[in-house]
């Protein structure tokens, strides 16, 4: 169970990494669903909470909020700060906080594995309802483990409903509500030092 944790938190804190090559490009599939990836991860910021299943093996739910390379996130066993220098990862039940560079790759043993870049996929959309399915598959020479992306917006607003990630063989499903773009303060991302005074264990690993 600790090991689907890890995998899932790390999926989260390494979302906002995925970069696109600039380019003009003649996919259509691919230029809709950058507008998506701006609207999530652009400068204006956003939210969202999402409901996670992990091959039905692990769920659990929580919030996030992103701001270009910043990101916060709390669930029932850890809360995260990244204010795109330091990381704080709090974990809730050891009372322990993790200390790290924010883009380091030694936040835990799964670390580095699940960054990928848009320009590894090919692209498609198709009409579901009153939903768009975009569907992102890993292409020859790829080196990110994500295989396949399966998202699910809103035909009007492009706000996200769901996704699905292929890794390595299983699926993680992410079910997304009260999604909101934009009006995120640079506040979200300060690690609240004073909620954390007593009790709580310090472990600096931005040396090791």
């Amino acid at each position: 169970m600790k090991k689907f944790f890890f995998l899932f938190s790390l999926m989260i804190c390494t979302l906002q990494v995925v970069a696109a090559t600039p380019q003009d490009t003649p996919n259509k599939a691919r230029q809709e669903f950058e507008k998506i990836y701006n609207m999530v991860f652009g400068p204006q910021g956003s939210t969202l909470r999402y409901d996670v299943n992990i091959i039905g093996i692990y769920k659990t739910h929580g919030t996030i909020w992103y701001k270009g390379k910043k990101q916060c996130f709390s669930d029932e066993r850890v809360n995260t700060w990244n204010d795109g220098v330091t990381a704080y990862m709090v974990f809730k039940k050891k009372k322990t906080i993790e200390i790290h560079d924010a883009n380091s790759d030694k936040k835990d043993k799964y670390s580095g594995k699940f960054k990928f870049s848009l320009d590894d996929f090919r692209y498609s959309m198709k009409n579901s309802g009153e939903d768009i399915i975009f569907t992102l598959k890993q292409q020859k020479g790829a080196k990110g483990t994500v295989k396949e992306v399966r998202a699910q917006v809103d035909a009007k607003t492009y706000t996200p409903k769901s996704l699905k990630l292929k890794v390595a063989f299983f699926w993680v499903k992410i079910k997304i509500s009260n999604f909101r773009s934009g009006g995120v303060p640079d506040a979200q991302f300060v690690f609240p030092a004073d909620r954390y005074k007593e009790g709580y264990k310090y472990v600096d690993k931005r040396n090791d």
